[in-house]
């Protein structure tokens, strides 16, 4: 975890362990939770258990750990108020649970004997908030990984203030990811926009340069002359500025670029567009041509007269 997420992490679990509890049952349990030895970092988590009945054994001065030995408490899940059970899953929690924040995932354990993973989690569950046990390592460990999960515990523990900065934190992660998201898809958007107006620029001016542009619809070649002026404008300002469909500015486009890639479309056109008197010019040549090289009958009959 970064600094800062340690930061919150510390924030949150003292404020857990400042919570008082009122009622004498709620004491008890919160401290059939911590169990009969506790061993800590957190001063805040030390002073709970000396407040709950504690006395902290002989250590060294200026020892990071604390280890503080509590009375035996009993508690029994079944039967137990809503608000017992809760002050004992603080306990728990505090004793044996730990929280982290790294790479913006909240993952939250506790790690306890092995015969109990499978009775908390069954608490757990009473709740309303179900989670995953396992064995690592000859310990129990019960597993939540989803954020509303742990979200909904460390609001019911006690967790108010730093649950609300968790929460402010998710809130504007999610915000930078859905804006990188739509910065990302715009920079694409852009890229394919501006790669597009250079295929169609190349497009319109390799067809103006060879004569077929002029041949082209009248809307094609409003559309092609409306790109070259404004070759940064979008499909749809071009249509709006030539009072057409977005869909006909498309075609059009498709139209151009289509061209200049098949030439044999271009001769296609010319030879559709060919005025009718050349065209007989030229079918008149065809059969002068024939003629000339004695294809028909006349032409067959003539030069076999000498050989008679």
């Amino acid at each position: 975890m970064s600094g800062i997420d340690r930061d919150l992490v510390a924030a949150l679990r003292a404020e857990v362990a400042a919570v008082d509890p009122a009622r004498p049952c709620d004491r008890a349990a919160e401290l059939a939770g911590l169990g009969t030895l506790l061993v800590t970092r957190e001063a805040a988590v030390a002073r709970l258990a000396v407040r709950l009945g504690g006395h902290a054994t002989a250590t060294r001065p200026h020892a990071v750990r604390h280890t503080i030995a509590l009375p035996p408490g009993e508690f029994s899940w079944v039967g137990s108020a809503d608000h017992c059970r809760l002050a004992w899953l603080r306990g728990r929690f505090l004793a044996r649970g730990s929280l982290s924040l790294a790479a913006g995932r909240a993952h939250l354990e506790f790690v306890v004997a092995q015969d109990e993973a499978e009775e908390l989690a069954a608490h757990l569950a009473d709740l309303g908030l179900p989670a995953s046990w396992r064995v690592r390592r000859g310990a129990g460990v019960v597993t939540w990984k989803s954020a509303e999960a742990i979200a909904a515990f460390l609001g019911h523990v006690g967790a108010s203030a730093a649950l609300l900065e968790l929460e402010a934190r998710g809130v504007a992660r999610s915000l930078r990811g859905e804006l990188n998201r739509v910065i990302n898809a715009e920079s694409a958007n852009l890229q394919r926009s501006v790669a597009a107006a250079g295929r169609q620029l190349a497009a319109i001016e390799q067809l103006d340069g060879d004569g077929r542009l002029s041949e082209q619809p009248r809307t094609v070649r409003a559309v092609a002359e409306a790109r070259r002026e404004t070759p940064e404008a979008s499909l749809s300002e071009i249509a709006a500025r030539l009072d057409l469909h977005r869909s006909a500015v498309q075609r059009a486009l498709d139209r151009v670029e289509r061209l200049a890639l098949h030439d044999d479309e271009g001769i296609g056109q010319r030879r559709r567009h060919r005025p009718s008197g050349m065209a007989g010019e030229a079918a008149g040549g065809r059969r002068a041509g024939r003629g000339s090289q004695g294809g028909g009958p006349r032409g067959r009959a003539e030069s076999s007269s000498p050989l008679a």
